[in-house]
Parts: C-alpha cells; structure tokens; sequence
C-alpha cells in the first residue's frame, strides 16, 4: 500500500495514542510532529493508521537481525552432578545426541516429528498470507461480488490439497492438547515440556487444553533469512525494528506524528470513516483508516457504538483477552552460570546463553501444576519461566560485562484470589519467586541483580493498551481464529464502518512480529481505496 498511498503512521503505544518516534540520529529524514505539523495535519491523506507497530516488516533500512542457532535451552533440577541440560539447534545430529541422553527412541522419532510438523506448517502457509474465506460475500451480492469471493477459497483449497491424507493426522494436531500429541511421538519428560512451552507460551492454558496444539504451530510457522521454525534476536533491541519501519515509511513519503492521542474516528452522514478526531480537538481528514489499536480500544472506545450492529459490539466485548503472562525484565553484573552448563572463567557468553532458556520445565505436569494455581488466583509457585539473554549476541545492549536479561513468566491471574490487585507487594512477592527459581538452576543471580522491572497483566494493559495484557490482542484459541477473528463475518480487515480497517494482532492470524495480519489488511484496503478513485 506505501506506494499508492500516502500514510500518516503512528507507533504502538499506550491505548489509542498515534504514537510516534521523538526526533534521533537513528531516524534521519523522519518527520514528526515537530515544526510544521500544524499545516500537515489540516491535510486530507489517503489513509491514516492508527498505532501502527511491527505489520510491515522491512529487510532494508537498517534492519539487522541476529540469528540464534541453537536456540533452546532446558536445564535441569535433580540429584547428580551435575545435573543434565537439553539443548536443541539447527544440527540435526548434535540435537539427537542431547535428546538421546533421556532416550533413544525420542532421538530416533525426533527428525520425524520435525518433518511432520514441518509438513503442517507448509501446508496452512497459505492461509496467512491471505484474508479468510468471505463467507458471507459467497451467499449474497452480485454475481461479480459472488465470483470475487470465490478467490479467497483458493488458499484454503491450497491447504487441503497440501495436506492431502495426512489430514486426519493433521486435524488431531489442530485441535487435541499438545501432551496428547506428544505423548503419541515422544517418551522423555524434558523434551516434551520443552516442545509444548511454545503451544503455551502467552496463553491461560495447559499443556492439556485442547487445542494448545495450534499454538505451537503458531510458534514455528515464522522463518528467518530462508530457514523456517528459525529466531533471532533485534540488533538494538525490538526497537530498533520499529525504528527501521518508520525510515521505510518516510521513505515513502509517510508522516509519522509523535504522541497524538486519537480521540474518535471521525464519520461522515453517510457512515464512512473519514479519519481521525485527536485529543487536542483537531480533525485529520482521510479517505481510509486503519486500526492497529485491539479490536477492544478500535470498536468500543474509538468507534461511536450507534454506528455498530448490536452483535458485532457483543462479539467484540465478548473475546477471551486473559492473559497468564508477567515480563519482569532485569539488569545483571554478569552472565548466569548454570549448574547444568557453569561459566568459563573469562565469562563470555556460551552457545546456551543464546537460547531461549526454559526453567521449571522437566515434565508437562510441572506446567500443568503451575496452569492450575493460577486458575484459583494464585501466581504460580513453580512458574514457567522464559530466560532470554539479547546481550550474549548483542553487546551493544548493556555496559561491558553487563547484560539485560528478559523473563518471560506465567501463569500470573489478572486478578488475585479474594478480588486483590496487583500491588507492589504482590508484584515484589512474585518477582521474588521468580529469581528464587532461577537461583536454583544458576547460584549467583540473585546477587548479580542490578536492577528490575516488573509487568504484571494489568501493568500491560494499562501501559500498552494491550487488553487483559494479552500480547496477543486476544487469545489464540481456535473459536477465535481465521473466520471468527476478531468477529465472525468481519475476519477479512474490513469492519461494520465503510472505510476502517482492523490491521493488528486482533485480526487475522493473530499474534507474532511477522507482518502477516498488516500486509493482508493493507491490500483489502488497498483494493477497496482503487473503487474510490
């Protein structure tokens, strides 16, 4: 769309703001809402997005991205000396020698799994890179309406032909608990645990929900420089993405405005969105207007609700946005050094400081167990943790000897048992549980703190306007994806109002920094602003 259109962009950013980048010399040429926005904003755009984040992924303009090979790392608690540690990485060989120190047969199954998920995955590719099928276009309009929604079968034709008759194989993957798959392919504790921590991660659910399997899939759908399933970390942080995003926007000939709040959409008589009312009163005039606010923030609280059908709100206000996830991100004097794997005496990062590090994870009971006390309101005891460290690939990030650590823990409740909030006390207390866990594994970290941060659901909310501090804008459960999401019959970008567009992780596939959802919504919009001309 950013070559036939002009678009005033704003970043991701506390609720419904058109929140932007301040004035760096890492965003040269830029423009912001510095000298002369005044004149900017009385003009009439072809399309204004409304907190645009990570839907327009860019290779160029800076961009770089650091890739982790191996990239998971599950170390162990138990009676010997020392204790073992699951690696796994790109080398299929090196990757079966770790898993066959919990079992053979596991090391043997295990490149067969792989390809069979892999199979999977290429086979629903199509699907997110297309708008879902328009079901309700199939049974009513012109016959040119009629003949047009017949083409968006074709990714899903696409997929069933790729599946072929592995579907039903297929179809178990899609819809059982993740234990119950693994359990079909793999015999060892660890490697299983391993595995379903992707079909859970920013979910309220277990291992044994049904339908945790898609999740996973989610996980490993994305690739990186050509190889699929693969990460990477942001050289510069994730920031520097969003940084890359506006020099390929303003390249383009994008305004991108810093901190202004979005009041309402603004509607013509006839009911078309006409852009945007901001806080301070002043009207931007566009033709088209995409949201990359929730589907919460964009429909209940920018949208004036007369102008919604009455189910449609319904739908929206109904959407599971529970999220079990607490980030508490740390500053450390130096590396952890884990029982399983100590540190060299000069220090430096080792291959497992790379990975995504998975602690309290030696069998899926343990992860059901911590599922479970969050479901009565109670922060987990043994929570899942996610230890990542950008710094062993990225110095840049920290002093010398220094390093930032990122956890990524649940299951935290949004609200605690007996209707408390979280208060500093709940949220130190809970921290406190964190790095005590963390001290098993790697003595020394506790002391090694230099500082924290911690954000509980409602501090994700509240900060980032993400609803019930769901990173997902809403949960990935299959009732709400493709066809119902965010709402059935408005899964294909468009909304109830002519003229706006949902374009973020509420809408069609869902969550993950990959572009999917924006680049589908930019070309619906794109199609629907060639009518206009």
């Amino acid at each position: 769309m950013a070559g036939r259109l002009q678009a005033k962009l704003g970043m991701g950013c506390p609720s419904h703001r058109l929140w932007g980048w301040h004035r760096s010399p890492w965003l040269p040429g830029v423009r912001l809402a510095h000298a002369g926005a005044a004149e900017q904003l009385q003009r009439e755009y072809d399309a204004v997005v409304i907190g645009a984040g990570h839907n327009g992924l860019v290779a160029r303009h800076g961009l770089r991205v650091f890739p982790r090979d191996p990239y998971s790392f599950t170390p162990l608690l138990e009676d010997r000396s020392p204790p073992r540690s699951l690696l796994l990485g790109r080398d299929v060989a090196q990757t079966q020698w770790q898993i066959a120190q919990f079992s053979q047969k596991d090391a043997q199954a295990y490149p067969e799994y792989e390809a069979f998920m892999g199979g999977l995955v290429s086979a629903l590719n199509p699907l997110l890179d297309a708008p879902p099928v328009d079901t309700a276009a199939l049974g009513q309009g012109s016959l040119l309406q009629r003949l047009r929604a017949l083409q968006t079968l074709r990714p899903l034709l696409q997929a069933g032909w790729a599946l072929g008759r592995q579907l039903p194989r297929y179809y178990e993957v899609l819809t059982a608990p993740i234990s119950k798959i693994l359990d079909h392919w793999f015999e060892s504790e660890p490697l299983k645990a391993t595995l379903a921590t992707d079909a859970v991660i920013g979910a309220m659910a277990s291992p044994h929900t049904p339908g945790s399997g898609y999740v996973l899939l989610h996980h490993v759908m994305g690739e990186l420089e050509g190889q699929r399933g693969a990460w990477g970390y942001v050289a510069g942080g994730m920031g520097a993405l969003s940084q890359a995003i506006a020099r390929s926007a303003a390249a383009r000939g994008a305004h991108i405005f810093a901190e202004k709040a979005v009041c309402h959409v603004l509607l013509g008589r006839d009911g078309q969105a006409q852009g945007v009312v901001l806080q301070d009163g002043t009207e931007v005039k566009s033709k088209l207007v995409l949201s990359n606010a929730s589907p919460q923030i964009t429909f209940l609280e920018l949208t004036p609700q007369e102008q919604l059908p009455k189910d449609f709100v319904q739908r929206i206000r109904q959407v599971d946005t529970v999220s079990p996830v607490t980030k508490i991100n740390v500053a450390v004097d130096q590396l952890p050094s884990f029982l399983a794997a100590p540190n060299t005496h000069d220090g430096r990062p080792l291959p497992h400081h790379q990975c995504s590090i998975h602690l309290n994870c030696e069998s899926t009971h343990l992860l059901h167990q911590a599922f479970t006390e969050a479901t009565h309101g109670h922060p987990s005891s043994r929570p899942m943790i996610e230890l990542c460290i950008p710094s062993a690939l990225d110095p840049g990030l920290a002093p010398e000897g220094c390093h930032v650590v990122s956890l990524f823990t649940q299951y935290t409740p949004s609200v605690l048992a007996g209707g408390r909030s979280w208060d500093e006390q709940a949220k130190n207390a809970y921290a406190d549980t964190v790095f005590d866990c963390i001290e098993a594994y790697a003595p020394g970290f506790k002391a090694s703190v230099i500082g924290r941060d911690i954000l509980t659901p409602p501090d994700m909310e509240r900060i980032f306007g993400l609803p019930g501090g769901n990173i997902f804008h809403g949960g990935m459960s299959l009732d709400q994806l493709y066809f119902a999401r965010p709402a059935p019959s408005y899964s294909g970008y468009r909304s109830p109002i002519p003229g706006l567009y949902l374009c973020g992780s509420g809408a069609h596939p869902g969550g993950g920094v990959m572009g999917a959802a924006g680049r589908n919504a930019a070309r619906v919009a794109l199609e629907d602003f060639r009518r206009l001309r």
